[in-house]
């Protein structure tokens, strides 16, 4: 029964490694058409939307049956919470990115001012790394991934910060729509890679105990930190 159990538990974390994948497929594509101008990824991006929600029901549904019938301790308990969190979270950062290609679609002619478009190039460079990166740590976490994965945030935070900055300053001429365009593109690119961190820590928790220092945003439930 207990073998069971655990290769329920392994097949938990291949759904979740999984799951990573798909976020991250659809961040690269909602940077195709972002950055790239190429409109026609949008399909492909939502089929892809549509899987990792699939697979978000799968989790749950595997969790809770697991908690019902097997009802887990110490460790194993903390893997299967943590799998329903993560979940959530994975499903989240899909959501993100089709933000993203929702944002620049609805108004292309205000997408980002061209003097922009390099920090935006950073930023979803960093968050498309950090997606990679997650699903390595998914499959085999180490403490150096999640510091690698926090180094990486606090760059996307520092680049959100400037275009904040940037687009509420006396210099700013481009106009009120291009800098709501500025602004929800950047905070979709900042939370996408907070979620990533997010997952990260809690992979640690299930297998230490204990969570690597974090934030007060991501202490608060997930309909505030959102």
């Amino acid at each position: 029964m207990r073998e069971r159990f655990h290769g329920q538990l392994t097949v938990l974390g291949e759904r979740l490694s999984e799951m990573c994948g798909m976020a991250c497929e659809e961040l690269r594509l909602a940077n195709r058409i972002f950055l790239d101008h190429d409109v026609e990824a949008a399909a492909e991006l939502a089929t892809v939307e549509a899987r990792l929600n699939m697979a978000r029901t799968e989790c749950e549904e595997t969790a809770q049956k697991l908690l019902a019938l097997q009802a887990p301790v110490a460790r194993d308990l903390r893997t299967v919470l943590a799998a329903v969190y993560c979940a959530d979270r994975l499903e989240r950062m899909g959501d993100l990115a089709q933000h993203i290609a929702e944002q620049v679609m609805r108004a292309p002619e205000f997408a980002v001012p061209d003097a922009l478009t390099g920090r935006f190039g950073e930023m979803a460079g960093l968050a498309c790394s950090m997606a990679e990166d997650l699903g390595a740590a998914i499959d085999g976490p180490t403490a150096e991934v999640f510091q690698s994965l926090a180094r990486s945030d606090q760059r996307v935070d520092a680049l959100y910060e400037e275009l904040m900055e940037l687009v509420t300053g006396p210099e700013w001429t481009e106009g009120v729509a291009p800098a709501i365009s500025v602004t929800l593109l950047a905070r979709f690119y900042e939370r996408y890679a907070d979620q990533v961190v997010s997952v990260a820590r809690r992979v640690d928790f299930a297998l230490t105990g204990e969570l690597p220092a974090s934030s007060l945003r991501d202490a608060l439930p997930p309909h505030l930190a959102d």
